[in-house]
């Protein structure tokens, strides 16, 4: 899996490396136990200092997505059950996705199709 980032962009670069994986795993192009690069590597290959990918991979730690282990770097790790914060989570943000979509007159369902459409890209399923 090839990650870039977008210097232009106002999202952090940290958080465009952590979305990057969090998708490459969504979408099984990184599966359970594999070995990402080192952070130094990764950094070097972006062009970003190591703090920054660092910074990205502690939180994918944190998260659970990944194992941080001193012989192999930062592993893959398994998926993890959907949880109380977790959904409490997402309901935040697709509420706010969906005041956004009435603020822009998306009818509910053009909203809902939407989501299931973005649901299976995130799965590998779509274009």
């Amino acid at each position: 899996m090839i990650i870039e980032v977008n210097t232009q962009s106002p999202q952090p670069i940290y958080e465009q490396i952590r979305r990057q994986i969090v998708r490459g795993i969504a979408a099984g192009l990184l599966e359970m136990g594999e070995e990402l690069p080192s952070v130094r590597a990764l950094a070097a290959d972006l062009g970003v200092h190591f703090h920054t990918v660092n910074k990205a991979y502690a939180m994918l730690a944190e998260e659970g997505r990944i194992v941080m282990d001193r012989r192999r770097g930062a592993v893959v790790g398994e998926k993890a059950p959907r949880d109380h914060a977790f959904s409490e989570k997402l309901q935040q943000e697709l509420t706010l996705a969906a005041a956004e979509a009435q603020c822009r007159c998306m009818d509910e369902a053009a909203f809902a199709q939407l989501c299931v459409e973005c649901y299976k890209k995130a799965k590998g399923e779509g274009n």
